[in-house]
């Protein structure tokens, strides 16, 4: 499984009787925004697959790791989160304004649920900008031009797509999705990544069963992919040391726990 983002094609309509991943992932990372569909479901899951709640608190702290990086040390006043998901602590606006405040963040979702809590997520320091656009992660010409308003796309960007592209069913459209988004940003851009793998060198085998079980009782539908996929996701950039890591040990702890969720940084030429 992988973070609370919400990338279903077509009109967004709220459902609470069929379990949600960005509720779910709320409920794993303690969270209040789900329903007792959501919980009945994430214990199922986890259940099964015990490291999921590891692995969704490793994506947020790895989302935390990146984003101080990028702003502290890489200069970087622009973020695109595309698949935002719930709010809770420390968003990436957070983050980056607590380091630069003139920092300029634009989220991008079409959960409704999400939509709901907007409100929460535009919020700014008075020097920054914090924006929200109702946009479809498959739909990149729609992010791009809705970004554009807020984001100079004449300065580097800092694209965040955490547990967004696991939800793109045919890998050759999410790669594709990725080309398009990053061609709109100028060099000095990055791409920050997580991705879930069943990959078994990092205890991914058990992905396989709890994703069926997920798209047969959940929804939006969802796929783990092996690390030379997910490193085709970075095809043309130039990884950031580690490179494509665990999410766990990408800048961290050297003692870190390998969690089955690939994350990278990567800057643009």
């Amino acid at each position: 499984m992988s973070e609370g983002h919400s990338p279903a094609a077509g009109p967004a309509r709220l459902n609470t009787s069929v379990a949600h991943n960005a509720r779910v992932w709320n409920y794993w990372i303690g969270g209040k925004d789900n329903y007792e569909v959501d919980q009945r479901v994430g214990e199922h899951v986890a259940g099964m697959f015990p490291v999921i709640r590891a692995v969704a608190r490793a994506d947020r702290d790895f989302l935390g790791r990146a984003v101080r990086y990028l702003a502290a040390e890489r200069g970087v006043r622009q973020f695109l989160d595309v698949g935002t998901g719930l709010p809770t602590v420390d968003n990436t606006h957070e983050i980056a304004q607590r380091v630069a405040p003139d920092s300029r963040i634009v989220y991008v979702d079409n959960d409704p649920i999400v939509l709901v809590h907007a409100r929460s997520l535009l919020t700014s320091s008075p020097e920054g900008v914090t924006d929200y656009i109702d946009a479809d992660v498959h739909d990149a010409e729609a992010i791009v031009r809705g970004a554009a308003g807020t984001l100079d796309l004449d300065r580097p960007v800092a694209v965040m797509m955490l547990g967004i592209l696991n939800f793109v069913l045919d890998v050759d459209e999410a790669r594709d999705i990725v080309r398009r988004i990053m061609a709109a940003v100028p060099s000095g851009s990055f791409l920050v990544l997580t991705h879930p793998t069943f990959d078994a060198e990092v205890g991914g085998e058990g992905n396989i069963a709890a994703m069926e079980f997920w798209n047969a009782n959940a929804t939006p539908p969802i796929v783990a992919r092996g690390r030379a996929d997910i490193a085709g996701f970075l095809d043309g950039l130039e990884p950031v040391e580690p490179g494509l890591v665990p999410c766990s040990q990408w800048r961290a702890e050297p003692d870190g726990a390998a969690v089955p969720q690939f994350g990278a940084v990567a800057v643009k030429p």
